[in-house]
């Protein structure tokens, strides 16, 4: 770790503020006295400015570097944060905010991640960018509790259910300065890349294998969010139970395994890495499937476990086959996000047929291909 690394690191961060968005729906419902489909708006608008605006923005980066596109996001992000702060927003408002909060965050991506590449010493950039992910992790869940903490203070009693607002904005005024007065040697191509040029970086299997890798894992990770505490309730858990075993154990795994991970990858390979990650999740996943009570709290663990570094091993391993086209990978990279609204949607199918444990199948299904994906073996790419 350098003194350049430290803001890119803050910035990962406040990438962790977007999440807080899911909890803030039903304070934001209350607020407005609106049904359950437009408060989820809320959320789907960040995975929306993933979808469209991740290529685009990779191509941006390209043009205009990879900090000042991260900059871009944090200005813009700013904005969001402070107009809620300073008024009470119409909901229609609210929704530009939020959409804009969910460009601001594409962008922090698109741009955080292969420009941790060039902050970093050589053959560090796999370990930092899993530190990263376990800091955006910290992010997620710190901006998550914040929502309903920071309203209970005396100073933004006031605002309600916006008091999160102005820290949020603060932190990324901060973030905002740090990242400003860094000076980074960004890797580029000789020749800037065009929508064309980026989406024909499909055209090479390692690549597309990659950007599939990441829509699956992201829908996969959705997946157990959202379904382990009702799956866990119809294997019988109790209601207290379900929900301490469920998404809050498994991100707190997840947020230790990133951390943790960023330690292990000085001593082993990012590929033998990938590896053991994937086989973990399979395996976590799989011992869920079996409805049983004690297999599914070992099945949380050691699938948060394999969960937790698939992001940044898969990023940084595609990155290193070709550093010049970093932007353009790291944009259709951030697109496969979008797999996080999508395959939910196959697996809630499944629950709602009462299938239960079986509905595990289709994480299962995301995580089989990700064990294969890893089994990959090396080649460069010319």
């Amino acid at each position: 770790m350098n003194s350049k690394t430290l803001p890119i690191f803050l910035a990962f961060l406040t990438m962790g503020i977007a999440d807080a968005i899911g909890p803030m729906s039903d304070a934001v419902k209350s607020q407005y006295q609106i049904n359950d489909v437009m408060a989820t708006l809320l959320p789907f608008f960040v995975f929306i400015a993933f979808a469209v605006f991740s290529v685009p923005g990779g191509l941006l980066a390209a043009r205009i570097g990879k900090k000042n596109l991260l900059l871009l996001g944090l200005g813009l992000n700013a904005i969001a944060l402070l107009i809620p702060t300073l008024i009470d927003p119409s909901y229609a408002l609210l929704c530009g905010c939020i959409l804009t909060l969910g460009i601001g965050t594409t962008f922090l991506q698109v741009s955080g991640n292969p420009i941790m590449r060039d902050v970093s010493v050589q053959g560090a950039y796999s370990r930092n960018l899993a530190f990263a992910q376990g800091v955006k992790g910290i992010g997620s869940t710190v901006s998550a509790y914040l929502v309903t903490a920071v309203a209970a203070l005396v100073i933004f009693k006031d605002l309600g259910w916006r008091a999160a607002f102005p820290v949020f904005f603060i932190l990324m005024a901060i973030t905002f300065l740090s990242v400003l007065f860094i000076k980074v040697e960004e890797t580029k191509a000789d020749v800037p890349p065009s929508l064309g040029s980026s989406l024909g970086l499909l055209k090479k299997p390692i690549f597309l294998m990659a950007v599939i890798g990441i829509f699956l894992y992201v829908g996969a990770e959705v997946c157990m969010a959202r379904f382990l505490l009702p799956l866990n309730k119809a294997i019988g858990m109790t209601p207290e139970s379900a929900s301490r075993f469920g998404a809050p154990l498994f991100f707190l795994i997840l947020t230790i395994g990133r951390i943790v991970g960023g330690a292990t990858l000085s001593v082993i390979n990012p590929r033998t890495f990938f590896r053991i990650s994937a086989g973990l999740g399979l395996t976590g996943i799989i011992l869920l499937m079996f409805g049983s009570e004690t297999l599914a709290i070992v099945g949380v663990i050691l699938g948060g476990l394999g969960f937790a570094n698939i992001w940044p091993l898969l990023f940084s391993i595609t990155v290193e086959e070709k550093p010049e086209a970093a932007n353009e990978l790291s944009g259709l990279m951030c697109m496969a996000i979008s797999g996080g609204a999508l395959i939910p949607l196959v697996m809630g199918k499944m629950v709602d047929m009462n299938l239960n444990a079986i509905s595990y199948i289709i994480p299962a299904l995301c995580f089989g291909y990700l064990m294969l994906l890893s089994l990959r073996r090396e080649k460069q790419v010319a």
